[in-house]
């Protein structure tokens, strides 16, 4: 093995191990973000409000294309947080 093959490899693992980490973060996120979800669909019902809000859904997505600094697309990004809203309304 060469020293540069030996250093990308070295590198490679380096970001993998950050890329679990970023993962990880991730997930307690989500977790978050769904506690959140669900405190507050226990409170809709008080303000006699239907549990799915496609306006609200909308201004998420305008949302993320707004804080979104690339090098995700802000598509790609409306694709990932469709399946966590998805998700999120399955709780």
């Amino acid at each position: 093995m060469t020293d540069v093959s030996k250093d990308a490899g070295e590198r490679i693992a380096e970001l993998r191990h950050e890329i679990d980490d970023i993962d990880c973060h991730i997930v307690g996120l989500l977790n978050e973000r769904a506690e959140r979800s669900l405190a507050i669909r226990d409170l809709k019902p008080a303000m006699q409000w239907s549990l799915y809000d496609p306006k609200r859904e909308e201004e998420i997505f305008a949302n993320l294309a707004r804080c979104n600094k690339g090098p995700l697309y802000s598509e790609s990004l409306r694709e990932i947080f469709g399946s966590i809203l998805h998700v999120m309304k399955e709780l």
